[in-house]
């Protein structure tokens, strides 16, 4: 009958322009997909030189070296009897394409170029390459003379087709696309197609795995057929984690679920579908067939190749399975800490530094770097070879296996306790506390000699001593007195980081991890080139909410008693005097807002794009049972303007793992000015005038000023 299909997709975890190793990991992925019985074989977008490129894709050199990798690929052994789906670059009459190139046999049976680029948030699609803009239009390509004597091709079509097998007919999506209110499935399921395949560069993002997930399902449940989804996974050179997630669904139902977070880096799924289920799903819906009857054709690039065999009558078909999420707590805990290992791995580094202050934030980086710590010994355990081979290179040392993670801990991970005159004992305990109960190798360090030193040196030059605003100092230098004592941390941090493997007889450097949550960075509470200015930050997309909930995570599940007390105390910076020995700042007073307030103004600001004034007229609908309209309008504009005056902070931020949708990084998410006219002159007179209004209707008395 030939009814039954077997088709693969996988999740690669490929590196920008790492060909050798993209290469290395296309070819694993394809044996894989074909022992396990799979006819074609999709692979993620751009996976040949790694979707992370940026402005590389500018160069000759990437496209010439990606066509080198197809050769490649085109001559393997393993790459025979399967149909081959794999994406690049390439440049069509000068026009720079995101493409995906099928192949069988050594004969290219199509390149299918991107049609909707992706080009929002951390995506600029368009400012490296050209969407397809003729639908249903194919046209001759002329291969490079390379491909020509692999393939003996001089042409091969190239544009927006479809592919029919013997017993199916295939059609390409590429990321976005399935996004896009027009995706092509739904017209490529009007005229046939039976096989949708998605090729995806998608990033992890807290919660987004359902969306993701509801938008593969939904692309089949309205008019039938069988979606197969591909992705990158890991870390491939930027601040993006791509979170892997393959996926086989049919009429509506999730098959096959690939992991979302793994420390393997080919992972293949491969699932055995009934096409007639495909066809009597279809059958009934009546309004599908009659738009079908309607539908402009495609060009069918014939393929003399069946998925199926001639006699599969007793070949068993994959059944519907519930799709099985992560809690946000324990994506925090797998996927930054899955981007950690490959940032580790492929720096050439011996480890991480971290200043351990004591507080939720890092301690909360501490637990992400135990978490890195449990999997990569459990990927040891599983057999994971390549895994092995990276701790082994890591630490130095052929023979070691690492078998418990506080063990391998404390050959990796560095902590300090950087006290002063103003920290209190309590934050000394919990630092040193959780240190032992996570194994790292933990420093204790007091900074006040140096702290007094650059004080010192400021009081000669100048002639005046600057003091805390509890022994009498203005506003301005109890600022800056606090700042030198984060600054001089910095200082330790990278010294320690440098040189205390060499004092210990070891090998190597250690990454210096940053620990600002992504709260702070919007507001700016944070000293510019303070221990924030790290290498690398895991939490610094990550909200102190959820922070909070992550610790109380890692405190049930990985038995971290020390977390208690962290959890408890209230956050502070520590960098003013004792009152009597006990702490006197803390976060949410100094920035004047609590951590819970800043996470909704963030989301306006970003995700619903809101000025002062429209935050403004959301929140007094929002907030209308805890605050006057007058109580907003404070908040708003105090909001706005510590954003706008540390808005410059946002310029030297480290690089942090992005896991917020209304993260401020500067870099590439949030393209926003950071040079402001604080006062917002206009925006908070027409907020004012609003408040004016409402109290009006209200018959309250009108003051002069709302401020």
């Amino acid at each position: 009958m030939g009814r039954t299909v077997t088709v693969a997709t996988c999740a690669l975890n490929q590196w920008a322009l790492d060909f050798d190793g993209n290469l290395a990991r296309i070819l694993k992925s394809i044996e894989i997909a074909k022992y396990k019985g799979a006819r074609y074989r999709l692979g993620p977008e751009l996976e040949i030189c790694g979707y992370g490129c940026s402005d590389h894709y500018y160069e000759s050199d990437t496209l010439l070296h990606s066509f080198e990798v197809l050769a490649k690929l085109l001559e393997s052994p393993a790459t025979q009897d399967i149909i081959c789906d794999v994406g690049m670059p390439v440049m069509c009459r000068n026009v720079r394409y995101n493409c995906r190139v099928i192949f069988l046999n050594k004969k290219i049976l199509l390149i299918r170029p991107k049609m909707i680029l992706a080009n929002t948030g951390n995506y600029r699609e368009l400012r490296w390459f050209t969407p397809w803009s003729r639908a249903r239009f194919v046209e001759e390509y002329f291969l490079p003379r390379m491909i020509q004597e692999v393939t003996g091709q001089e042409t091969v079509p190239f544009g927006d087709a479809v592919l029919a097998t013997k017993d199916t007919c295939l059609g390409s999506e590429i990321c976005e696309e399935l996004w896009a209110p027009n995706s092509p499935h739904i017209e490529m399921g009007l005229d046939g197609v039976e096989i949708f395949t998605n090729s995806s560069g998608s990033h992890h993002v807290l919660r987004k795995a359902h969306t993701r997930v509801n938008m593969v399902n939904s692309a089949t449940a309205k008019s039938g057929g069988i979606y197969v989804l591909a992705n990158q996974k890991g870390c491939d050179g930027d601040r993006l984690y791509y979170d892997g997630c393959a996926m086989i669904s049919m009429n509506g139902d999730t098959i096959a679920q690939g992991s979302q977070f793994s420390l393997n880096d080919v992972e293949v799924l491969v699932a055995t579908l009934d096409l007639e289920d495909v066809r009597s799903y279809r059958a009934e819906i009546s309004c599908r067939n009659l738009e079908a009857s309607k539908v402009n054709s495609y060009s069918r690039i014939k393929v003399n190749f069946a998925l199926s065999c001639s006699d599969d009558t007793c070949v068993p078909a994959c059944e519907p399975i519930q799709w099985r999420y992560h809690s946000p707590e324990e994506e925090i805990c797998l996927g930054p800490a899955c981007w950690l290992w490959d940032y580790l791995r492929r720096s050439n580094q011996a480890g991480f530094f971290l200043p351990l202050s004591g507080g939720i934030d890092s301690s909360a980086t501490a637990c992400i770097v135990y978490s890195m710590c449990r999997q990569v010994c459990l990927a040891v355990k599983n057999g994971n070879q390549g895994v092995l081979a990276d701790v082994r290179r890591i630490v130095n040392d052929e023979t070691y296996t690492p078998e418990d993670s506080q063990e391998f801990c404390g050959h990796i991970f560095t902590t300090c306790y950087m006290a002063s005159e103003n920290s209190s004992q309590d934050t000394y305990n919990r630092a040193k506390l959780l240190a032992e109960q996570i194994g790292s190798y933990h420093i204790n360090l007091n900074i006040d000699v140096a702290v007094k030193a650059i004080v010192g040196i400021f009081s000669m030059v100048m002639g005046r001593s600057p003091q805390f605003r509890v022994h009498g100092g203005s506003s301005r230098e109890n600022l800056a007195l606090q700042n030198v004592q984060a600054r001089i941390r910095m200082v330790l941090a990278y010294l320690f980081a440098q040189l205390s493997h060499w004092a210990r007889g070891m090998p190597g450097g250690l990454l210096v991890l940053g620990s600002a949550n992504v709260d702070e960075s919007l507001h700016g509470y944070l000293t510019k080139y303070d221990c924030s200015s790290a290498d690398i930050n895991p939490v610094g997309g990550i909200s102190k909410t959820d922070l909070r909930s992550f610790i109380q995570y890692c405190m049930e599940n990985f038995q971290l008693t020390a977390l208690r007390s962290i959890i408890s105390a209230p956050p502070t910076a520590e960098l003013e005097p004792l009152a009597d020995g006990q702490v006197s700042q803390t976060d949410e007073e100094d920035m004047g807002m609590t951590y819970t307030e800043l996470s909704v103004y963030g989301k306006l600001r970003k995700m619903a794009k809101a000025g002062p004034y429209s935050m403004f007229c959301k929140l007094i609908n929002m907030w209308k049972e805890i605050c006057t309209p007058r109580e907003v309008a404070s908040k708003v504009k105090h909001f706005f303007r510590m954003y706008s005056i540390n808005r410059h902070k946002m310029t030297t931020l480290t690089p942090a793992y992005h896991a917020e949708n209304y993260s401020p990084e500067d870099n590439r998410f949030d393209l926003r000015p950071f040079l402001y006219n604080s006062t917002w002159s206009w925006q908070f007179r027409s907020i004012d005038k609003q408040v004016s209004n409402l109290e009006s209707k209200e018959g309250k008395p009108l003051p002069e000023d709302v401020d």
